[in-house]
């Protein structure tokens, strides 16, 4: 089963190699991990989408509480959550009918044409993971050169969290 969790830690130097290293040492293989301050630079927020078993995660959330600098646990599997993905895609976009197909699909995605060259465009896009996969689907036919996924950021819905 994938598992999102929100881990909220101290900014301090080496505290994502202690969370990392501790998914890892329980046999966790992380599918995604996003790293970032919150909006109070004292803190950072850790989203991380794992693969497991409920039990086993469940062993790793308390590994994780017992994480020095760690603030924070949140499965949000265990409640409502918003979540969100940015990639950028450089795709070979020929001046011409092939480029406006490829505005066409950008259209339909929400997704932002960021920098055009003679010979590419690079695109922009936020959403889940679906919308992700299933605009990458649609896009790859055009030549993609080179993709950026930030993984995903995610914040529970209906948690009154002080640090958040």
């Amino acid at each position: 089963m994938r598992h999102t969790l929100s881990v909220l830690v101290e900014n301090k130097f080496g505290v994502l190699a202690r969370v990392a290293g501790m998914f890892s040492g329980r046999g966790f293989n992380i599918d995604t991990l996003n790293v970032a301050p919150t909006h109070d630079a004292k803190y950072s927020r850790i989203t991380a989408t794992v693969m497991g078993d409920t039990q086993q995660l469940d062993q790793a959330i308390k590994q994780l509480h017992k994480l020095i600098d760690v603030i924070e646990v949140n499965d949000l599997a265990q409640g409502a959550f918003v979540a969100r993905e940015l990639v950028l895609v450089k795709v070979a976009a020929e001046e011409g009918a092939k480029r406006a197909e490829i505005v066409q699909i950008c259209d339909i995605f929400r997704a932002k044409i960021v920098d055009v060259s003679h010979r590419s465009v690079i695109v922009e896009m936020t959403g889940n993971q679906e919308k992700i996969d299933a605009f990458m689907h649609m896009i790859e036919p055009f030549g993609v050169r080179s993709m950026a996924r930030t993984g995903m950021a995610a914040l529970g819905r209906n948690r009154h969290l002080e640090l958040q």
